[in-house]
């Protein structure tokens, strides 16, 4: 008999805020994620750019991303979080990779993610060392053996090992050329029903689970993803907006006039993280309560019961197509 679990994430709210690199958002915008994450039992992503020494208490909350550019990544890195995620591609740009201005490239973010001041962080569309499904495999379990295999690891985009994390499309920053980030993704509901029911029809959906990501804005957005398949969403925009943003879509130039997506002392001690974590607690315990009530209403007591639960939903203003990649009725049936 065996006994011996995989590595697990534990999560009081099937919700996590998604990845953010330190350089692209403040230091102080960092610390309110991770303050926030452990205050509510959840966690936080580092995205690519790597972990500020000041942020590894909170490694019990944290999730690290290793990127094409493997800025900032390390031994002690990869063990210091609760996972480790592979980003393979993002449904805000997808195809493309990432590129963080020089200007932003000062000070600690320039030791975080070992490179030179002034050098601009580029990320390449695909990983260096993966050409094929092998490859992916292979660097999975690289990444197990450094870690001692008791870190899950997760794959984003690609469902392939462990936890895959789907990201849809109208997420991401001011980063995001907007010509990418408006016309090339697809819905994430779509993306995510299709990734469910493949795992299904494979039989391998029970050891699998999937994080959904991109334009999850509310409390009925999470039930909708859980619904359509998901074990957990991931939110960003959202918590931006929680800790003060006005979606200027400026992120890029480094000027946030919040402190949030800048390197500009004078900016940064704008957003005060103390108050910025105590508002995204706020977030998401709210949300916490409006996804209860929702629940409540459908005579379902837990999220498992929820998972993949299709019958609760209905389709407003879909086309045939939609309705059977959704599988589900439309409204009135």
């Amino acid at each position: 008999l065996c006994t011996e679990v995989p590595p697990q994430l534990e999560l009081s709210v099937p919700i996590l805020f998604s990845a953010m690199s330190y350089g692209s958002i403040s230091y102080n915008a960092h610390a309110a994620l991770a303050k926030a994450a452990r205050e509510l039992g959840i966690c936080y992503n580092t995205g690519e750019g790597g972990l500020h020494r000041d942020f590894y208490p909170y490694g019990a909350n944290t999730i690290v991303q290793v990127a094409s550019g493997r800025f900032g990544v390390d031994e002690t890195y990869l063990n210091t979080g609760a996972a480790i995620e592979i980003k393979m591609g993002q449904g805000a740009k997808p195809g493309i990779g990432g590129h963080l201005p020089g200007a932003k490239i000062v000070g600690d973010v320039s030791k975080t993610r070992m490179i030179p001041e002034g050098a601009d962080a580029i990320s390449p569309a695909p990983h260096h060392d993966i050409y094929s499904i092998e490859d992916l495999r292979q660097l999975v379990y690289s990444l197990k053996e450094a870690t001692a295999y008791k870190k899950p690891i997760i794959v984003k985009v690609a469902a392939v090992h462990n936890i895959a994390a789907i990201a849809g499309f109208r997420g991401g920053t001011g980063a995001a050329p907007t010509r990418i980030r408006d016309n090339v993704g697809i819905p994430i509901e779509l993306a995510l029903a299709a990734v469910d029911q493949r795992l299904r029809d494979e039989g391998i959906r029970s050891s699998v689970s999937l994080i959904a990501g991109g334009s999850i804005r509310s409390a009925a957005d999470v039930v909708k993803a859980i619904a359509l398949g998901a074990d957990a969403c991931y939110i960003a925009t959202a918590a931006l907006l929680a800790m003060g943003c006005h979606l200027c879509r400026s992120c890029q130039t480094g000027r946030c006039c919040w402190g949030i997506a800048t390197q500009r002392p004078e900016l940064v001690k704008r957003l005060d993280p103390e108050e910025a974590a105590a508002r995204l607690v706020n977030l998401v315990t709210a949300w916490k309560h409006e996804i209860k009530e929702m629940m409540g209403g459908m005579g379902i007591n837990s999220i498992e019961a929820l998972r993949g639960n299709r019958v609760m939903l209905r389709g407003i203003h879909l086309n045939e197509k939609e309705l059977e990649i959704l599988r589900i009725a439309h409204a009135g049936e």
